[in-house]
């Protein structure tokens, strides 16, 4: 646990009691801070009471009366589509909110600079699609390279969870637009923005709002290094505006980009105009970063490390060992000439349709909890797709929305994966590819990717 540095003797709250929260409680309270918490689950409070926490209700203003700062958790809406009575009785009485990214910020830059060596370094990464990736491939990627390496944020454990790095440490923190929004100090040395893609649309009041909360990162934060992906007019804008050094990424141009850049249009990783020589990494071959979504991410994680001083040959021997992270790409299983593929993260329109690019002919299982905008983009692939299999409550309102596509209502995951896996034939791919939220039948995607595996492993 790193301790919350710069709070000391102060009284501060803490907002919602899941994975960030509590680590901010405990970490506010190993900084010598006063800490009083609230969740509006009963068993949440509960837990916290057993660890010793105090625990008050944040109805109104006098109920902040002292208190210096309110950590809001990033899953409770400060703002859109409606503040927390909590979040609007802190504005009303004048307190700060913040969050635990930045608690964690202020606590690291707080420490100083080590008596010997390099200061810890910390690696943000945000986007819409492939920050989890990514942000794992950085990891990896520094870790064989016999680099001290913490992986958090939104990804594994929290951001104040992390041991205090050393000298030389390195930080590697994966960042939602719910935790970009609010954190009162960024200060990331390289930040990475893969891609825009609307998403989250509700809680930032639309897309303009949305961008402007991944923005953050760079605008607040002026980090030293920003690796952007330029494929969307808003990451060309981010590039141009971006201070410090700058390295464009694309998979869809290449030698056109200027300055510093790292592409893959062709599926071979390019790096132009770092230190005056280009360098050339085959990915094709990588199962586990097949298709141009992983292409895109390998290039952004490539692109970071280069930043943090690392050789071109290093990164590229620990992409060809990278085994890719689950639920994202991974591949279930093999059989008859059929791969079964549980791409279970891809819970938006644009996520999906990069699944679907990277194979050729697919068993498509897909549905769920829908999101804003529609399913029209996804049109242009469905040539690709030799029959959607769809699932969710709300299965046959949904395949309505794959006007173009065979479509089948099957509801359930299990129902599904048995007419895919009696349709396929060699050389297609079953693909779990939901384009949707999961929370129509799972508590999380993790466990639908999960019922999909079992479901296929049950069928072969």
């Amino acid at each position: 646990m790193l301790p919350a540095k710069g709070y000391g003797n102060l009284k501060v709250a803490v907002l919602g009691l899941g994975r960030s929260g509590l680590a901010a409680a405990r970490s506010l309270a190993a900084g010598g801070a006063e800490t009083l918490v609230w969740d509006d689950a009963a068993e949440a409070r509960e837990a916290a009471e057993r660890e010793g926490m105090r625990v008050a209700p944040m109805e109104s203003p006098d109920d902040f009366e002292g208190v210096a700062c309110l950590v809001v958790s990033p899953g409770v809406p400060h703002l859109h589509p409606a503040p927390h009575r909590a979040a609007i009785a802190a504005m009303e009485a004048g307190v700060p909110l913040d969050n635990d990214i930045g608690v964690f910020f202020r606590s690291l830059a707080a420490d100083g600079r080590p008596e010997s060596g390099d200061s810890p370094k910390v690696v943000a990464v945000t986007g819409s699609n492939g920050k989890s990736t990514t942000s794992a491939l950085v990891a990896h990627i520094l870790e064989s390279a016999g680099r001290e390496v913490q992986l958090a944020g939104n990804i594994g454990r929290g951001a104040l969870d992390v041991d205090p790095p050393g000298a030389g440490g390195i930080v590697v923190l994966e960042l939602s637009s719910y935790q970009t929004e609010l954190a009162r100090t960024l200060a990331p040395d390289v930040a990475v923005f893969t891609n825009l893609s609307p998403d989250h649309l509700d809680r930032h009041a639309g897309p303009g709002g949305y961008f402007a909360a991944k923005r953050r990162l760079f605008a607040v934060g002026a980090p030293e290094t920003s690796v952007i992906g330029v494929d969307e007019v808003e990451g060309r804008l981010l590039a141009a505006q971006a201070g410090g050094s700058v390295i464009r990424v694309s998979v869809e141009r290449g030698a056109a980009l200027p300055g510093w850049s790292v592409s893959a249009a062709d599926g071979v990783l390019s790096e132009r105009g770092g230190d005056g020589r280009e360098a050339a990494v085959d990915l094709r071959p990588l199962r586990s970063l097949s298709g141009a979504h992983n292409h895109q991410n390998a290039c952004c994680a490539y692109a970071a490390c280069r930043a943090l001083g690392l050789e071109s040959e290093a990164i590229a021997q620990s992409l060809a060992d990278f085994a890719g992270l689950p639920h994202r790409s991974e591949v279930i299983a093999e059989s008859g000439g059929v791969v079964y593929v549980n791409d279970s993260k891809a819970t938006n329109v644009e996520a999906a349709r990069r699944a679907l690019q990277a194979h050729d002919r697919i068993r498509w299982i897909c549905g769920g909890l829908a999101k804003e905008g529609g399913l029209g983009a996804l049109a242009p692939e469905f040539g690709r797709v030799a029959k959607a299999y769809v699932i969710g409550r709300d299965a046959a309102q949904f395949a309505l929305g794959l006007e173009g596509a065979d479509a089948e209502i099957c509801t359930t995951m299990k129902a599904a994966v048995a007419r895919a896996m009696e349709d396929a034939g060699p050389g297609e791919t079953v693909l779990l590819a939901p384009a949707a939220a999961s929370f129509d039948q799972y508590d999380s995607f993790e466990r639908r990717g999960e019922d999909f595996a079992a479901c296929v492993r049950e069928g072969l």
